[in-house]
């Protein structure tokens, strides 16, 4: 059986992620839909996204190359959703439960990184 981008871990985490942050988002104010909304969930949807895609790419540098891009969205969603946390657009439980699985999310993806990286030699 052959596995796919499907099957990783951070994959599946990161879905539920965007699915947990769409949510919390949809809480905002009307007027920062098209706003700081649209960037949380551009940014969060970016994540997996650079997964998968990196996974269907040739060889393993290129995988680890969109992995990157997916730990530079995590950290510019980390950046939004600190600002919407100042701007008090979310409560503190809300804010902590993101970061914490945001910062769950940078482990993996670094892991990941680290193994494929050792994969090349």
């Amino acid at each position: 059986m052959s596995s796919s981008y499907k099957d990783l871990d951070v994959y599946k985490l990161t879905i539920d992620f965007v699915t947990v942050l769409y949510a919390c988002t949809a809480k905002f104010p009307k007027e920062e839909q098209f706003g700081l909304v649209s960037q949380m969930r551009r940014a969060a949807v970016s994540i997996p996204s650079n997964i998968a895609e990196g996974a269907a790419r040739q060889g393993n540098k290129e995988f680890i190359h969109f992995l990157y891009i997916s730990l530079g969205s995590k950290a510019e969603l980390e950046t939004q959703l600190t600002i919407a946390y100042n701007l008090q657009f979310t409560n503190e439980n809300d804010y902590e439960h993101l970061q914490r699985k945001l910062d769950e999310i940078g482990k993996m993806l670094a892991g990941l990184i680290r193994f494929r990286k050792s994969v090349i030699g």
